[in-house]
């Protein structure tokens, strides 16, 4: 298994860039891994969830996929098999977002924690949040439940054409899903300058490395073996399984 240090190495020269002395950025990782972010960190959030592009974020239909092709007995076995899928290690370097991402973001970082910061942050010394250990639950063709899904989709697509195009063909499909084992939250602000940061702490284990007027360091981590999903990768329902 490669080391973070070689899996960022790789980053970069894929990227093209001379190594730098810092972590990738997010939209670099996003870029190269095939990863966008869920709309929100919601438990509820499963492989196979149906999404709809509003043209600039993925928003969830509500559906999953089995409930659509799987029959009635079957959905809730499948549903289990889903959730029982164990994450395994990314492959992906630890990443960054970096102050400008942030802002780019509108300051919000619904998929991460609820991650949010609030008052005059582009005066701020130094802002980041660091994702660290990403790990990857993923739906395949060579094992369950990735080969009962697959045949009950070509079933629907023979035996409900209509419907398949309607709800499955053309809309997104999360075909993997992407966790963080902890995420870091920087931030360095001169004495008195307003900034403010918030996040989720229902089943969030918080540890305050630094916490003064001008620093701040919390590292979030789930806890209770709670793992919440921050981004996927998504196929069109025509491509899965492709």
């Amino acid at each position: 298994m490669a080391t973070n240090e070689q899996l960022t190495q790789s980053a970069f020269t894929d990227l093209g860039l001379f190594p730098p002395n810092r972590r990738p950025y997010a939209k670099e990782i996003f870029k190269l891994y095939d990863i966008d972010l869920l709309p929100h960190a919601s438990e509820q959030t499963l492989i196979g969830e149906v999404f709809e592009w509003s043209g600039r974020t993925f928003r969830s239909s509500g559906d999953n996929i089995i409930g659509i092709i799987a029959p009635p007995a079957r959905v809730t076995v499948i549903k289990e098999r889903l959730e029982n899928i164990v994450p395994a290690n990314a492959s992906v370097p630890d990443f960054e977002f970096s102050k400008e991402e942030i802002v780019g973001f509108g300051l919000k970082l619904p998929f991460l924690f609820n991650i949010g910061f609030s008052g005059n942050v582009n005066n701020a010394t130094n802002l980041s949040v660091k994702v660290n250990s990403l790990k990857k639950a993923r739906l395949t063709n060579i094992e369950e439940p990735g080969i009962e899904i697959k045949h009950l989709l070509a079933e629907f697509e023979d035996s409900n054409p209509r419907d398949y195009r309607r709800r499955i063909k053309n809309d997104w499909i999360t075909e993997a899903l992407f966790y963080a084992d902890s995420v870091e939250i920087d931030l360095e602000k001169q004495s008195g300058v307003d900034i403010d940061v918030s996040f989720d702490v229902h089943n969030v284990a918080v540890e305050a490395s630094l916490d003064t007027d001008t620093k701040k360091r919390y590292v979030l981590k789930y806890s209770g073996g709670n793992a919440i999903p921050f981004g996927a990768t998504f196929k069109k329902g025509k491509h899965l399984f492709e």
